[in-house]
Formats: C-alpha cells, structure tokens, sequence
C-alpha cells in the first residue's frame, strides 16, 4: 500500500446542490477517484473531506478523530462563529462518557415509546387541518415543521408559545455561509439565555419533563451535570430534536411523490414502513457531513495517510450511496433490505441521541400522511421545488401537494 498525497488544489465546501432531488455530483466523484479529499471551508480553514463508506465509519468511530479537539482556541471549524461550547457533540471520552450515561438514563427508549399515542394525536390534528384547508396545502407549515418542534418542546417542558422564536433562533444557528456571523452569534445568545431562564424555572418548579429531569441529576447527583453542560446539552437536544426531523419528513414525502411506484409500496404494505423509513433516512438525509472531527495522531485512510492535527469531515450522504455497500444505491427501495447500514444517524459513541424518536415520528407521520391522502401528488412540478442552502442541516423549504 502507498500513501496517496492529498489533492493540492483544494474544492470549495459546501457544494451547491442542482435541485431538491439529487445529491451534488462531487460526492459520487470524489467517491470514485478521490476518496479524501483537500476542502476549504466556509471559515477559511482547511479540511479533508471523505466520502467512501468505509473511510467515514472509521472516521466516526475511531477514537483519533476528536471532537474535542475543534473546541480547543484556534481550532479549524466549518462557519465563522466560535465552536468552544461545553456541549455533549464536543467532547471526547471520558467526559462523554460521563455526560452521556447522564442523559440516557433519563432520555430512554421507554420514555421515547409513551410519546407514541401523543404523537399520533397531534399528527391527526395536523392532518385534520390540512383537510379541512383543502388541496393545495404547502406540508412544510402544515405538517413537517410543526409536528416535530411541538414534540420536542412538550418533551422538554418547553412553552408551546416560543416554538416560532425557538425555531428562528435555531436556523440561524445552523447556518455556515449564508447569515452574517454577528446575527448567529446573537441567536446563540438568545437561545442560551432563554434557555438559562427556563432551567433556572423547572429548578424551582419541576415537571414531569425531561428537562426538569435533567436539571434534577444537575441539583443531586455525585457524577453531576455542571450548570454550562446542562444549559448546551438543553439547546442540542432543543435544536437537533426538531430541525432534523422537520427537513427529513419533507425530504421522505418529496422522495415518495418523486417515485410513485414506492409510494404505492408503502401504501400497500402499512407494516413494512420501519424499513421505508431507514430507507428514506439512507436516500436523503438532512444533512450531507457529520460533525468536524481533527486527528489526534497520523490516521492512514484507505491509501491517504492523514497527518495529527488535521480536520476532517465525514460525508454521511456520500456513504450512504456508495456502490461498494449498497445495491443500485441511486434508487429508492423501500423494501431494501441486507445492505450495509446506513450512516444518517451516525456510528460509534457520537451515534445520533435523537435517533429513536426521529424513527417514531418518521413511522407516524408518513404513514399517517399517506392513508389520510393516499392520492397525494406534487402540486407544482418537481424541478420547481425550493431547497435550503447555507446550512449543516438542509432539506426543501416548501412543498405543495394536493390530493
């Protein structure tokens, strides 16, 4: 084996995607001929981007690839705004460790499961008002966006009369390049002190939430939350726990009027929807890159000997249709089943927190949405269907359907 040097002409990152539909085609070029790949990023900092399946699993499950490390002053990051939060995404063992047994012992599949009934009253609600409005019906307003943030603002404890507010202040903080990074900086600072209020109210009146749960391991607990985790793990949780969700429900939906076939199998075969889901989830995700990570020590990739100290970003989009693991993997195939596993939700001990309630809503929603209106179809042609740029997570920005 050799080791390959990096491309010393570095792509501009992010790429601009064609339409809604399709993934940029550099990913499945650089899958084929540059694996690792040099990157200047939206901060100006350089990075490696990788795109083969294998060479993202190992860089999201190998201990030498910190997340720590891009918090450290001076560190490479993605946008302009600093990246020095005490936050669960950035930190390596063993203060992860500690900060995430913390949080799985409140935030467990079982407590997960008991939304179940919640969730299906509020996505007929949803459903009920969009029948009630009449075709045609933009599903972003009327179902992706609501759903999810009223979830994950009664799971936490959240006022449902914030979620506009709460909603504003997290897109612009998942912005890279298209807001100035005075105006994320501010929303960092707004949701941070709106969330430091909150938790200093469930300190003195908790609920049955799981913030309030949360802020009771912070108050009596020897292996304790410290205030500045408990408040960036609040905003984690807050942001991830709808933003995701909301794009990959439009994402899924677009998929499905896209490919009518599939959308008949899912229709027809209400109980294979957990395999359409991680379907949906492996074809488009909401996001392309997992989060930055930097060497610790020199890392060999497939032919690339990445040198200690580089950042390096791991394309999720781009494994999930790498040829090499997965069968026809520029079709959508909702029964596919025996390939690989796809990487949306991450691998190793940064594996998404959120995964199982995403799942949850994902399963309700899509198969709620299509027995309500199993004649749905796009009401604008699919080319015309706009999408998000500018941020970690992306997904289209309306979406009008009737039925």
């Amino acid at each position: 084996m050799t080791d390959t040097p990096v491309d010393s002409s570095p792509l501009a990152y992010p790429f601009e995607r064609p339409s809604a539909l399709e993934p940029c085609p550099h990913y499945k070029r650089l899958r084929e001929t540059n694996p690792v790949a040099d990157i200047t990023m939206p901060s100006g900092s350089d990075a490696l981007l990788v795109t083969d399946y294998d060479s993202v699993r190992t860089v999201l499950s190998d201990a030498r690839f910190s997340r720590a490390a891009t918090a450290r002053p001076g560190a490479p990051r993605i946008g302009t705004e600093p990246q020095n939060a005490k936050n669960l995404l950035s930190m390596d063992p063993p203060e992860h460790t500690r900060v995430r047994r913390l949080v799985s012992r409140e935030f467990t599949a079982r407590r997960v499961e008991a939304l179940r009934p919640r969730i299906q009253i509020l996505t007929d609600e949803l459903l009920d008002a969009m029948e009630q409005q009449g075709s045609p019906t933009d599903i972003v307003p009327a179902l992706a966006f609501p759903l999810p943030v009223t979830v994950i603002c009664e799971l936490l404890g959240v006022p449902l009369g914030e979620r506009e507010q709460i909603a504003e202040w997290s897109g612009t903080v998942l912005s890279t390049v298209s807001l100035p990074v005075e105006k994320i900086v501010e929303a960092h600072v707004g949701l941070s002190t709106y969330l430091g209020g909150l938790i200093a109210a469930k300190r003195e009146q908790p609920g049955d939430d799981l913030l309030s749960a949360l802020v009771s391991i912070n108050e009596a607990d020897a292996e304790r939350l410290d205030e500045e985790e408990l408040l960036h793990l609040a905003i984690t949780l807050l942001i991830a726990g709808h933003e995701t969700t909301t794009n990959q429900i439009a994402n899924g939906v677009l998929a499905l009027l896209t490919n009518p076939d599939q959308f008949e199998a899912v229709l027809s075969y209400p109980g294979a929807l957990p395999t359409a889901v991680e379907e949906l989830l492996r074809f488009v995700p909401p996001g392309d890159e997992a989060t930055l990570r930097i060497t610790t020590e020199d890392v060999k990739l497939g032919d690339t000997l990445v040198p200690a100290g580089t950042a390096v970003l791991a394309s999720l989009a781009s494994a999930n249709r790498d040829s090499g693991h997965f069968t026809r993997p520029d079709t959508l195939d909702v029964s596919r089943t025996g390939d690989a596993q796809h990487l949306t939700f991450g691998i190793g001990i940064h594996y998404c927190l959120g995964a199982g309630l995403a799942r949850l809503e994902l399963e309700i929603v899509i198969g709620s949405l299509l027995r309500r209106f199993p004649t749905l179809r796009l009401a604008v042609p699919a080319d015309q269907i706009p999408r998000s740029s500018g941020r970690l997570i992306h997904g289209v920005t309306s979406l009008p359907v009737a039925w």
